[in-house]
């Protein structure tokens, strides 16, 4: 189960699931995660998903991958220039110029895109091919009409869908507490109670889970119910107070549309949305039918590598929808008003933010959440959006509600580069506003207070979507942001940056929002009595200050980590020295013992690694759950490990009583027992703070 897509230096807002061809940055950071150790090196500067993103089936990529975000280009229109009229031959000739040599460049295998425009198709266009061929077969080019495609997360618009059409029928309230629609226990730890509109928005402040969520075997799959009642998520936020990606909330409120209905969400979802839009092949079903998989597209890391076998997406309302260029080009057509599946009332009430200052507070002020769209601004034209993300197909659907408009485009492969998939999406999407509808408006210029704001958001940040109360909190800690102010008044956030790598500059425009200098991209804080809450990223994504004993873990992670390695490798060289040279042994058996002691915990230490890094596998591939063993086992070494604090420090205490004479041998000595017990203490520290040792399995 490909679970984070960088969380570090998500591009543009993912946070998607990491595949199998995980960036170096990330798998070292996964590893450090189940090793206890660490190293300030791989001290994330953003958040994913990822991480997916997070997180498989992620909601954004313009995403928190949960791994920075891709910068929105340039205006390519300067003021006043003309655009182009949004036809047939001027759109596939714009697609044609751009689309095949950044495939060919970035080893994507193929790809379907499709435009509408006041009603009607304007194209729909497949590239590349859908299957490899071999020695003795040609491969299978994609056709736009007939060739399935992965839309991960874009699924989440369907749930959406229905949820709103329950609400057009009175039959559900967005404003309810959930509880009141369901028969199983629906997290709440504060007053406040989490709502359809808390849902539909990932505000409903509930962790970030990962177990499960994408396998290769569709043997076993739960039901709906069963996924949803299984060991829920904390919830760590208010309701409607923090913007954190949810894929558990987007299955909860489709087990809503199950309970009202008295049918399966899927069954509902194709009866009353994907048949009366006219999307004639889409489907949840995972496996296919025979029928089915010979129409669907193969998946793969890279042109020319392995299939990456079809995926199976728990809860599938999340992101199991397997579609054609035609059928995604209807749905966007009855998003924005061109079939019966909304009434134009639902579609306004979808198509609005869904909460604002009352909540939010001065994360209002930057992109928010519809109930279902990401909803931002580009060239001053309003575009509700969404992405999704398996380990080979990566998608994205974006309407211009008020300019009658969309675009939808799926890749099958992850391409050669980790940032490939999202380099192409940005490039068609921004490309596509930039080329059809530019912008007209003057530069906004920076206000007075930006100096002083920025120094006060300056600092350490972690980000909203995350694991807290199992062993995985550590590698979100890892996952941080800095928030740094520049000489000029401007800020720069680490988590936020441009195809280079290179963090953006933003600059404060209006009270507590920042946007990127010489582009588009805003971000907004919510700062009260001089203290900032959050900082909001992108709709789903906010970064929240994180506490200083959270921001010291990556230099904790570090000191423990060359100390106790070296540590290791001296015991057995100072063995060899010693029976080399044939030195008697002039210890105590008490301190011989202790010594053994600090052994056997860094042998523990060492025997963590392995289970450790099995549970980091299925992290980050599709290899599936390690199981409780390996986990509990992995937990409980590490544990011995930890406690290998006790007999260091009393060795420490045996050295300073000895009689031996102070020379510079025994101060060594003291010095180097003191190290390695601040070095256990350092194990301990990461232990507590980044959960490792919490009882909760799952994940």
């Amino acid at each position: 189960m490909p679970i984070f897509r960088r969380l570090p230096r998500i591009r543009r807002s993912s946070a998607r699931p990491l595949g199998r061809r995980a960036p170096t940055a990330l798998l070292a950071a996964a590893v450090i995660v189940v090793i206890p150790l660490g190293s300030a090196g791989v001290r994330a500067t953003a958040g994913t998903v990822a991480h997916a993103s997070g997180s498989a089936i992620e909601g954004q990529h313009s995403g928190v991958t949960s791994t920075g975000i891709a910068a929105a280009a340039p205006r390519e229109a300067g003021l006043g220039s003309r655009a182009p009229e949004l036809t047939t031959a001027d759109a596939e000739a714009w697609l044609d110029g751009l689309l095949p040599s950044m495939l060919q460049r970035e080893g994507i295998a193929g790809a379907v895109i499709s435009v509408v425009s006041h009603g009607e198709v304007v194209t729909q266009q497949g590239y590349g091919s859908s299957e490899a061929g071999t020695s003795t077969t040609e491969p299978r080019p994609v056709d736009a009409d007939t060739t399935l495609f992965r839309i991960g997360s874009v699924s989440k618009l369907v749930t959406a869908t229905a949820v709103m059409q329950l609400v057009d029928q009175g039959r559900v309230d967005l404003d309810e507490p959930v509880q009141n629609y369901v028969d199983i226990e629906v997290p709440n730890r504060f007053d406040r109670p989490i709502t359809l509109r808390h849902l539909l928005s990932h505000t409903a402040g509930l962790e970030d889970e990962i177990g499960g969520l994408i396998t290769s075997d569709a043997n076993g799959r739960p039901t709906l119910r069963e996924a949803l009642a299984s060991e829920p998520p904390e919830q760590i936020f208010e309701p409607g107070t923090t913007p954190a990606y949810s894929n558990y909330s987007n299955g909860l409120a489709a087990y809503v549309v199950e309970r009202v209905t008295g049918q399966d969400f899927e069954a509902y979802a194709t009866e009353n949305i994907l048949e009366p839009a006219g999307m004639a092949t889409a489907t949840y079903a995972q496996p296919l039918s025979a029928e089915q998989q010979k129409n669907m597209s193969r998946g793969y890391d890279f042109r020319g590598s392995e299939e990456v076998p079809f995926e199976v997406v728990t809860p599938s309302p999340a992101g199991a929808i397997s579609a054609t260029a035609t059928d995604m080009s209807r749905f966007m057509l009855a998003q924005l008003g061109h079939s019966p599946v909304l009434s134009p009332a639902m579609l306004e009430l979808m198509h609005e933010p869904a909460l604002g200052a009352d909540t939010l507070g001065g994360l209002a002020e930057g992109p928010r959440m519809t109930l279902g769209f990401f909803e931002r601004d580009r060239n001053g034209h309003r575009i509700l959006s969404h992405a999704g993300d398996l380990t080979a197909f990566h998608a994205q659907l974006e309407i211009f509600p008020d300019d009658d408009a969309g675009i939808f485009i799926s890749l099958n492969s992850t391409g050669v580069n980790g940032d490939a998939t999202t380099a192409i999406r940005d490039a068609v999407t921004t490309g596509f506003a930039d080329r059809y509808f530019p912008d007209t408006r003057p530069a906004p210029a920076p206000i007075d207070t930006a100096a002083a704001h920025a120094e006060t958001l300056a600092g350490t940040y972690e980000f909203s979507r995350r694991g807290e109360s199992t062993f995985i909190r550590l590698f979100f800690i890892l996952s941080s942001a800095e928030v740094v102010p520049q000489p000029d008044g401007s800020l720069t956030v680490s988590a936020i940056v441009d195809a280079a790598g290179q963090p953006l500059t933003f600059v404060e425009v209006e009270p507590w929002v920042w946007q990127e200098r010489d582009g588009q991209r805003r971000i907004a804080a919510d700062v009260v009595g001089g203290e900032v809450r959050a900082i909001s990223f992108d709709p789903a994504f906010t970064l929240q200050p994180m506490s200083g004993d959270r921001a010291a873990v990556p230099l904790i992670a570090a000191f423990t980590l060359v100390v106790l390695a070296i540590a290791l490798v001296s015991w057995p060289v100072g063995a060899g020295i010693r029976r080399f040279a044939r030195l008697p042994s002039t210890s105590r058996a008490f301190v011989r013992r202790l010594r053994l002691a600090v052994h056997v915990a860094l042998l523990a230490l060492v025997a963590a690694v392995p289970l450790w890094m099995m549970v980091a596998e299925a992290l980050l591939t599709d290899s599936g759950s390690p199981g409780p063993v390996v986990i509990r086992g992995a937990q409980v070494l590490t544990a011995i490990a930890a406690l290998g604090v006790v007999p260091s420090a009393w060795l420490v205490v045996e050295t300073m009583r000895s009689r031996e004479p102070r020379r510079a041998s025994w101060w060594l000595l003291l010095a180097g027992r003191v190290i390695v017990t601040l070095a256990f203490l350092g194990l301990g520290f990461l232990c507590l703070v980044g959960g490792i040792l919490q009882p909760s399995l799952s994940y």
